[in-house]
């Protein structure tokens, strides 16, 4: 694994030459294209998923470091950062997106599940983080977009996505010079997520925010029925 030096930036697209990105749950979807852009990008790529054969696959295509677990098993997650040889640059962690669940039909089993790899799996890594992410590398959480809006059938997921925007503040301020960030992906393809996850790797200035990314649909209002 790559670690990278405070050397001048890479001109060009290959600005992530020489460094090393980690994507949990990079084996599917906006981990899997942001891990496809880093690499095309010049970066040494680790991943993480559940899904051993998938993640097989995946390895091979991008001649990535790869380790197949449950990344909500916090003993086995602390085993793995501590194997790491070496540092990390970029860190992204995927999470569950959002789960229509009305409160007649709210299953806690279900909430405990979503709250451990939505809110206690990005803070877990976090603590990781500032042993195993060189100062001025990037943290970054995939949530959601809705906390800004009220909806029917969403007050647990809205809450969870609220609760991970403010704990993007209070990390940023907590693990620097880690840098971290939050992607709030709603109306989006995964390659256009990818694209602004690589720039926030990429632009040292930008720590303790939130991007929503959704192609505007935040803006429109509701549908009336």
């Amino acid at each position: 694994m790559a670690a990278s030096t405070n050397s001048s930036p890479v001109p060009g697209d290959r600005d992530l030459l020489g460094q090393t990105v980690m994507v949990i749950g990079g084996s599917s979807g906006i981990g899997l294209e942001t891990a496809r852009l880093a690499r095309a990008r010049g970066a040494d790529i680790i991943l993480t998923a559940r899904n051993p054969d998938r993640l097989h696959r995946v390895g091979l295509e991008l001649a990535a470091s790869i380790a197949a677990f449950d990344a909500t098993d916090f003993g086995r997650l602390e085993r793995f950062f501590g194997a790491l040889p070496g540092l990390v640059d970029h860190l992204l962690v995927t999470g569950p997106g959002p789960r229509r669940m009305p409160l007649a039909e709210f299953d806690l089993e279900v909430g405990r599940r979503d709250v451990d790899a939505g809110l206690l799996l990005p803070l877990q890594v976090a603590r990781h983080a500032t042993s195993k992410v060189r100062p001025g590398g990037t943290l970054l959480f995939l949530g959601g977009t809705g906390g800004d809006r009220p909806t029917a059938g969403l007050a647990f997921s809205t809450a969870l996505t609220a609760a991970l925007r403010a704990m993007t503040r209070s990390l940023a301020l907590e693990i620097a010079p880690v840098r971290v960030n939050l992607i709030a992906a709603g109306v989006a393809g995964p390659a256009d997520i990818a694209a602004l996850a690589v720039h926030l790797m990429t632009n040292t200035a930008i720590t303790g925010a939130a991007f929503d990314i959704d192609c505007g649909h935040q803006l429109t209002p509701p549908s009336s029925g």
